[in-house]
């Protein structure tokens, strides 16, 4: 069921696109309207659509391209047209599409919409100086407008440079109703005849965009709201070529904290490093899913295919939405813990590889969750099951999986460097904490070895903590001592996962620092 909110213009069902530019690394505002986008085609059967804006051939890179086209797959927002996958309107990057291009803006010139302007940059800026002073703002006067074809011939001949003009109607207004901000006007006064090309095959933004929509029959533009001042431009155009303009729906900007437009400042915006920092693609798609939506319920947690179930345009706000970064690191928290123990723990191997923590060992052979390791420091090799054991420790903890090293580092450590400060619980003197560690050290190296668990060392080491009479002057010595941190998971469970030697070495190192 179409939203409605939103006016068919052409049969032929619902098509929408994404049209990043390869300028730059894809940032979570362009992924956040490659998703609004993606839910309104698939919640309404439509067919969503990439094309690539890379005709600015001095910012565009392939492999800014690359980055986008696998962040999207991350985040599995497929298209059904597009650069890779081809389709019927193709092709699909518009410096493939130069003689399209062309083809428009002859046809603008030959039906005198459109006119060579061979105005200087100088003229146009002494132009835009004397609006600024008296108070209007910088158009185009027009003083090409009105060349006759011979000096516009004469100056093509002498290889004057020249930019291609579209021809404003004069005192008129464009209105539009936008599915979001609803009725927008604008004087076309205040646009003048603005450019619409640098040279035949050199079409920019406003014109290729629109000629992409129409002959890839794009019916709804979904973009952010800082596009909202290129639509009267475009529908102008449309105007012009004698072609309908699609619905607008106009997102929201998504804002820092403080109400700004977010910037790299103020929070991480490319997609590629949330990758890196350990971020859920289904919790990042949840939680951008939320940027300036809603589907009217109390809950948070949105499967893809639940958004895609819910979603309607007419939900969606005016205002901008606020980035939390708190909110998505709770939100990625959720997701790690739904993970399995196994499915954690190899996503958390790389970042313990990267860290240098651990290393692959190139002599064993590579089985599934029998994988051998071996930790850097000591040369010792450890397999999946202990990693997994590692891992388990801190998934109730984790909020994204780079956080693994910071947590976990001690586990493959041959040293620790210890405060000693912080041995001390609550002041207690270190002579004190001295001799309850060698005490510690004195009951648990009598332990068998089948008693090392988590509850064997917890029924010990709570017997030991009783007798001081404050817990605390037994259990945080020893767990500094054994971790080397201000906090960790449980001592028993470090304790039992670390292993005899292990804790035992360490409470010696801590008695002979002490």
């Amino acid at each position: 069921m179409i939203d409605s909110r939103l006016k068919l213009v052409r049969t032929g069902g619902i098509r929408v696109r994404i049209a990043p530019s390869p300028t730059g690394p894809f940032h979570v505002g362009g992924a956040r309207t490659a998703l609004f986008n993606y839910l309104f085609a698939k919640h309404n059967n439509g067919t969503f659509v990439l094309r690539i804006e890379d005709t600015d051939k001095i910012r565009s890179q392939k492999r800014w391209e690359k980055d986008m086209i696998e962040n999207l797959h991350w985040l599995s927002l497929d298209w059904d047209e597009g650069p890779d996958v081809g389709g019927p309107y193709g092709p699909y990057r518009q410096s493939e599409r130069i003689s399209i291009y062309e083809r428009y803006i002859q046809k603008l010139l030959d039906e005198d919409k459109a006119y060579y302007c061979f105005c200087s940059l100088e003229e146009l800026e002494a132009q835009r100086q004397y609006q600024l002073s008296i108070g209007e703002p910088p158009h185009y006067t027009g003083k090409c407008r009105s060349l006759l074809p011979k000096e516009v011939e004469q100056n093509l001949k002498a290889g004057k440079s020249f930019v291609i003009r579209l021809k404003t109607p004069k005192g008129e207004k464009i209105v539009f109703e936008d599915a979001i901000c609803g009725r927008v006007e604008f004087n076309t006064d205040v646009l003048g005849d603005f450019i619409i090309a640098k040279g035949m095959k050199q079409p920019l933004y406003n014109l290729a965009v629109v000629i992409d929509d129409h002959e890839m029959k794009i019916n709804y533009v979904m973009r952010g709201a800082d596009h909202i001042s290129n639509t009267p431009k475009q529908i102008l155009i449309y105007q012009a070529l004698g072609l309908p303009h699609p619905q607008y729906a106009h997102l929201p900007l998504v804002l820092s904290s403080h109400r700004r437009k977010l910037s790299k400042r103020e929070a991480v915006v490319a997609v590629s490093d949330y990758r890196k920092q350990g971020y859920l693609p289904q919790a990042l798609v949840n939680f951008i899913g939320l940027l300036g939506w809603s589907a009217g319920e109390n809950k948070e947690i949105y499967s893809l295919s639940s958004l895609i179930e819910k979603f309607s345009v007419n939900r969606i706000q005016k205002s901008g939405a606020i980035f939390d970064a708190k909110r998505l690191d709770w939100m990625n928290g959720h997701y790690i813990r739904q993970e399995s123990l196994s499915s954690l723990t190899s996503m958390c191997v790389p970042f313990l590889i990267k860290s240098g923590l651990i290393a692959e060992d190139n002599h064993v052979a590579k089985v599934k969750f029998a994988h051998i390791y071996r930790i850097c420091q000591t040369e010792e090799k450890v397999g999946f099951a202990s990693l997994e054991k590692i891992v388990g420790l801190y998934q109730e903890r984790l909020k994204k999986l780079s956080e693994i090293v910071e947590f976990t580092d001690f586990f493959f450590k041959k040293e620790l460097d210890y405060d000693t400060k912080l041995l001390s619980w609550k002041g207690q003197p270190l002579k004190e904490v001295g001799s309850v560690i060698k005490q510690i050290k004195k009951r648990l190296s009598k332990t068998p070895e089948n008693q090392w668990t988590g509850e064997g060392l917890q029924s010990l080491l709570l017997e030991e903590a009783n007798k001081a009479g404050d817990r605390g002057k037994v259990l945080w010595p020893f767990r500094v001592a054994i971790t080397g941190k201000e906090q960790s998971a449980g001592p028993f469970e470090v304790a039992a996962t670390l292993g005899k030697k292990k804790v035992l070495a360490r409470l010696e190192a801590v008695s002979k620092i002490l």
